[in-house]
């Protein structure tokens, strides 16, 4: 079976799974993502994995009430996973799997904490909420900073946040005011297997799986 025909025969079979519950509406919200993906596939740009768990999310949101878009444009070259809008409120969804390249097979801790790091500050001012989705396996590292109210942050939390940034994405780098303003609202964490998403409190999922 072609690469491109295995992808499209996973993504109806996930969507099967999901349409269960749903009416037409959400259904046909969801088989337009499903396409998108496909199409975005086909110029080698999604990834399966990536793409269950964008669809996975999609169908909680739907489900909510929200218009959603996968691999959405947003400026300065960035693209963000999922785009959700309902109403005047904007939710930003940035899918997370733990994928460790092998240049920093040395500094794998170091190197998910700043990339976690730089999409909460990339990511999160562009939209009125920001949330990072999880499979269930993945435990997920991130600054108890950004649970906080800017104005509870003091200078030298935001300082190491950008020292750690700068270590690994300097193009462009992120700024202070950046960092301060930086805010995740939510961890979803996606369960593919059965096709739901569990939304924990950020600052409940730090203290929670703190080591």
């Amino acid at each position: 079976m072609a690469r491109d025909e295995k992808f499209e025969e996973d993504l109806n079979s996930l969507l099967f799974r999901l349409f269960r519950g749903l009416g037409e509406e959400a259904r046909f919200k969801l088989s337009r993502l499903r396409d998108r993906l496909v199409e975005l596939h086909r110029e080698n740009v999604v990834k399966i994995n990536h793409s269950v768990m964008e669809l996975v999310c999609a169908r909680h949101l739907v489900e909510r009430g929200y218009d959603v878009q996968v691999e959405w444009p947003l400026e300065g070259g960035l693209t963000c996973d999922l785009f959700a809008v309902k109403g005047y409120g904007s939710l930003i969804v940035e899918i997370e799997t733990g994928f460790v390249p092998p240049e920093h097979a040395l500094d794998p801790s170091g190197y998910l904490a700043a990339r976690i790091a730089s999409k909460i500050v990339r990511y999160s001012g562009y939209a009125g909420k920001f949330a990072l989705g999880i499979p269930p396996y993945y435990v997920l590292q991130f600054s108890p900073v950004f649970a906080k109210p800017p104005r509870e942050r003091k200078p030298g939390e935001l300082e190491e946040i950008k020292g750690l940034c700068d270590l690994y994405y300097r193009n462009p780098p992120v700024s202070l005011a950046e960092v301060r303003n930086a805010r995740i609202h939510a961890v979803y964490v996606v369960d593919v297997d059965g096709g739901v998403v569990r939304e924990v409190d950020p600052e409940a999922y730090v203290k929670r799986n703190s080591v």
